[in-house]
């Protein structure tokens, strides 16, 4: 298996052919890869190769990590996996070293002279808050009788026009009381018969 190298402050428009003569001075690489963004299709500054022997990897290492490419000084170094790249970037914390015993401590400063770290009072729980929301409202009385929303058309005085009533003339408000009264002789004989 090859040793793979990772190459970063690349130029953002180089090309595979380029970065393929520039470490072919080396050697042959048996791998060349560079990464581009998944959205903009843009190359991300940083290349992956490998080859196929330890020493050259090394001498390309030593040859061209910090020296100038295309006006920019390159960054070469063995690639990482995932994981251990990972690792290392999470900075590791220094252990503080215990005391042996509880003598060597230095003594505590007399309460007067620590500084005041009082933050208030501590806040009410979760189910007491919620309890206090519901007071308040029940405290605040009936809501307002609601707004009438109005939606439609308004005519003003000049725009009513007598021909829109026209159709309404031929209206007979005495036959309309008739079925009006044989509707309610009907209930009232329903009802009858029930009781």
């Amino acid at each position: 298996m090859g040793i793979r190298l990772y190459v970063g402050n690349l130029p953002f428009n180089v090309t595979e052919a380029e970065l393929r003569e520039h470490f072919s001075t080396i050697g042959p690489l048996s791998y060349l890869s560079i990464p581009t963004d998944r959205e903009t299709g843009k190359q991300r500054g940083f290349a992956f190769l490998e080859f196929k022997d330890r020493a050259q990897a090394d001498e390309a290492i030593r040859r061209f990590n910090n020296q100038s490419f295309q006006g920019r000084p390159l960054s070469v170094s063995e690639a990482r996996a995932k994981d251990e790249s990972r690792r290392a970037a999470a900075p590791s914390q220094p252990s503080a070293p215990r005391p042996a015993s509880t003598a060597e401590l230095a003594p505590a400063d007399p309460p007067s002279n620590k500084p005041n770290r009082n933050l208030g009072p501590d806040a009410p729980s979760r189910r007491g808050r919620s309890k206090a929301k519901s007071e308040f409202k029940s405290e605040r009385g009936p809501k307002g009788p609601m707004r009438e929303v109005v939606r439609g058309q308004f005519f003003s005085e000049g725009d009513d026009d007598d021909d829109d009533y026209d159709d309404y003339d031929d209206y007979d408000a005495d036959a309309n009381e008739e079925n009006f009264d044989d509707d309610v002789r009907d209930t009232e004989k329903e009802t009858e018969r029930d009781t």
